[in-house]
């Protein structure tokens, strides 16, 4: 279910007065050295026969139009993808598998933890394999980030109310200015979907669309020294 706006806006004038009273939804700077991480567009999460799966044919086309402009500028691409063992899946040793079981059926060599063909993944990108929601917990992403100099992430993938709301926040406490693509985001239900876009449009990230997205990786211009080191 693709957003077709930058992000859900304020409904209510006590809404908007509450907020902006708060402080909340200033602009996030964007820096010469951005990095692309896609969140968990595994066949399990993209295609509906799937237990955890929607049909979310509009995001990963969304996704695939960033890879693209961000492989012909030099920008790196981060795939991120929840994968289990049998005994993790099977057993009782992560917590967050006794509140969502449905996630158990997400489990190495299986189908559901394959990344979407669409996206047709290389191997020059990074692939960073996770058991909980943020892709930053328990994985070396913020090393891998730091290494290869990001100052800004774009964030897309799946599911908004999950783990691309959990990656993107976690990104904005490590250092990073996050920028979140509504409509290259997607989820199981469209509630769930405008209110992480909401919440991290205003406390965390700049929610923007996929023409901004690709016009600011456009503009750091191919084979630039900033995006060449950003790379290296």
């Amino acid at each position: 279910m693709a957003d077709d706006s930058r992000a859900p806006g304020l409904h209510g004038d006590a809404t908007d007065v509450t907020y902006e009273r708060a402080g909340f939804g200033a602009a996030v700077p964007r820096g010469r050295h951005p990095a692309l991480v896609v969140v968990d567009l595994t066949r399990g999460f993209t295609e509906p026969q799937f237990p955890s799966g929607a049909d979310l044919t509009a995001e990963v086309t969304a996704s695939r139009a960033l890879v693209d402009t961000a492989r012909r500028v030099g920008v790196p691409v981060v795939y991120t993808a929840i994968s289990y063992t049998p005994a993790e899946a099977d057993g009782d040793a992560i917590a967050w598998l006794r509140k969502a079981p449905g996630m158990r059926s997400l489990r190495e060599g299986h189908a559901e933890v394959d990344l979407d063909p669409r996206l047709e993944h290389r191997t020059e990108d990074h692939l960073v394999l996770k058991k909980g929601a943020s892709a930053f917990h328990g994985t070396g992403l913020a090393a891998l980030l730091t290494g290869l100099h990001t100052d800004t992430v774009l964030v897309c993938g799946a599911t908004t109310s999950g783990c691309v709301r959990a990656t993107a926040v976690d990104a904005v406490q490590s250092g990073l200015d996050t920028l979140v693509v509504g409509e290259a985001c997607g989820d199981r239900a469209r509630g769930p979907h405008d209110a992480a876009l909401f919440d991290l449009q205003a406390k965390y990230a700049d929610v923007v669309s996929l023409t901004e997205a690709l016009g600011y990786l456009d503009g750091l211009g191919v084979g630039s020294p900033e995006v060449a080191a950003s790379a290296g």
